[in-house]
C-alpha cells in the first residue's frame, strides 16, 4: 500500500490505519533531528540583540545545567522560545506543546508561562501590568517559574557566558525524546495550564 483510499477519516479501515501508524511510527523517529533544526533556525531569527535566538536558548540551558537542574529543566529551557519564528505572540504555549508529552508537568507549566511572567521585567515600559504573573500566585508552580524566568531566561542575553554548543545538549534531548509519550510515571499529576 502507497496511500489510503478513504477520503474522509470515517472511512478509514483498520488495514489503513495500521498502515498509516507505521508511517507515522517511522517518521517520529526523525522528531529529534528536526527539533536540532528548528533551534538552529533561531540563529537567524529575530534581531536586535547582543546574542542570538539560538545562543540565547543554549545559554538558558547552560545556565540550568549549572545550576544543578535535572534534564527535564535543562530540555525545558533549551526549547522554551522554540516557538518564536512561528508563534511570536504565543511562543511559550508553542513550546510547551512540543515539549509535553517528554517531560514532568511543572516544566511544561513552566514554559507554557515563562512569556507572561518575564513581562515583570519590561512590561513597565509600555504602560503594561509587570505584575500580570500574581494572578497565578496561588498556583503550585507560580514559584518554579519566577526562578526558571529569573535564573535561566532572563539572564541569557550575555555574549560573555561560557555557552556550550547545541551538540553539547544533542545527547539530553535524545534521551528525552526517547521516553514514551504521555508516560504518567514522566509526567505526573498534571495541574491546568491556563
Amino acid at each position: 500500500m502507497e496511500h489510503v483510499n478513504f477520503r474522509q477519516m470515517k472511512d478509514g479501515t483498520r488495514e489503513e490505519y495500521l498502515f498509516l501508524e507505521h508511517l507515522e511510527d517511522e517518521f517520529n523517529k526523525g522528531l529529534v533531528d528536526r527539533i536540532l533544526q528548528a533551534l538552529r533556525n533561531l540563529e537567524l531569527g529575530l534581531s536586535g540583540y547582543q546574542v542570538t535566538r539560538l545562543e540565547h536558548s543554549l545559554q538558558a540551558a547552560a545556565r540550568a545545567e549549572a545550576d544543578g537542574a535535572d534534564k527535564d529543566m535543562i530540555i525545558g529551557a533549551l526549547l522554551h522560545d522554540l516557538g518564536d519564528e512561528l508563534a511570536p505572540y504565543n511562543h511559550s504555549q508553542l513550546a510547551a506543546s512540543i515539549i509535553r508529552p517528554y517531560v514532568r508537568a511543572e516544566v511544561t507549566w513552566i514554559v507554557h508561562h515563562h512569556g507572561l511572567f518575564q513581562k515583570v521585567y519590561y512590561a513597565h515600559h509600555f504602560g503594561e501590568d509587570p505584575n500580570e504573573r500574581d494572578r497565578y500566585r496561588d498556583h503550585p508552580w507560580y514559584q518554579s517559574c519566577v526562578e526558571f524566568c529569573e535564573r535561566y531566561d532572563q539572564a541569557a542575553f550575555d555574549p560573555d557566558y561560557p555557552t556550550p554548543s547545541l551538540e553539547h545538549f544533542e545527547p539530553m534531548l535524545r534521551s528525552v525524546f526517547s521516553r514514551t509519550p504521555f508516560d504518567p510515571a514522566v509526567i505526573g499529576e498534571e495541574h491546568p495550564l491556563a
